[in-house]
């Protein structure tokens, strides 16, 4: 069995989705489809940059979800891939969405809209220069767990994404980020500060998911074609209002993902195939379980290998 990955924040590069862009009718439709969504040009953005524009939030998540959606497209409807033996379809943070538009649970255009106002609503949750975020390389999630709990931090310091083994991000106001990375340094952990606009995935967010829960509650979402595993629970999920409440949640929550892929691979799933830019699901697949198959698309080449794989 397998399942479908879609990339989150963190994956844009200025050009990504070109080659299907220049190539196929369906991805320039699909890029043409968020222009007018959006009223501005996102495909100029994506294909053109600025970098510092495409870096924006609200740039950046409707911007992978319309290259996601568009490979997706590709490989669905013009190489006619088969998904007889795809198990669960996931996404990484706002790649959630994408696993949701492209297992028919949700309208492209809706997600569009979703995303924009989700980038929008992160960005202002919390003042520029208040929160901090970093990532901790090489140690196990219940360690650091220990550290935040066992030294008491003040403030807000909480585990954004378990990424994967060895790989975890944490979240949280300036000045708790800053005695954490004191703590590590005294433990001779390994950390790296990220550069990023705002504090996601912690309960700094809390704005956010409040003015995020009418907007997604107004949207029209279906039953999935294929189950979707949850950011939240790590669990799959095919209902529609949980699968909405759990999006609110996402959005101060954190990612569970070394745990979804371990889910998922207990459930009869050896290959993921990793749909949009970047290759950095693969990375931390890899991390995380020994001898699996792992798959990116990211480009035509990418999508003829693959497609290769699975007829053999």
């Amino acid at each position: 069995m397998n399942a479908i990955l879609f990339p989150g924040q963190g994956s844009q590069i200025v050009g990504m989705g070109s080659e299907f862009y220049n190539n196929f009718e369906i991805a320039k439709k699909i890029f043409k489809e968020a222009d007018e969504k959006l009223n501005y040009s996102i495909s100029k953005i994506i294909l053109e940059g600025p970098e510092e524009k495409l870096k924006l939030t609200q740039n950046t998540q409707p911007a992978i979800l319309t290259v996601s959606y568009a490979i997706f497209s590709v490989l669905k409807k013009e190489f006619n891939f088969n998904f007889e033996k795809t198990k669960f379809f996931a996404g990484h943070s706002l790649g959630e969405y994408s696993a949701l538009v492209c297992a028919d649970a949700l309208n492209f255009k809706d997600a569009l809209f979703l995303l924009f106002e989700r980038g929008k609503s992160m960005q202002e949750a919390v003042p520029v220069g208040k929160g901090s975020m970093i990532a901790v390389l090489g140690s196990k999630v219940d360690e650091i767990n220990f550290l935040i709990k066992d030294r008491e931090i003040k403030g807000v310091c909480e585990i954004a994404n378990d990424n994967a083994e060895g790989q975890t991000i944490i979240s949280g106001d300036i000045e708790s980020i800053n005695f954490l990375q004191n703590l590590l340094k005294e433990n001779k952990k390994k950390f790296i500060p990220l550069n990023v606009s705002a504090p996601f995935h912690c309960s700094l967010m809390k704005p956010a998911a409040s003015e995020m829960k009418d907007k997604i509650n107004s949207v029209n979402f279906k039953k999935p074609i294929f189950d979707i595993v949850s950011n939240v629970t790590s669990k799959s999920e095919n209902n529609p209002e949980n699968i909405k409440r759990l999006l609110v949640e996402q959005i101060f929550s954190t990612v569970r993902w070394r745990e979804s892929i371990i889910n998922m691979s207990k459930e009869n799933v050896s290959s993921f195939i990793e749909i949009g830019p970047g290759k950095v699901l693969s990375g931390m697949i890899k991390r995380t379980i020994k001898n699996i198959n792992c798959f990116s698309i990211n480009s035509i080449d990418d999508m003829k290998k693959t497609i290769d794989e699975f007829k053999k």
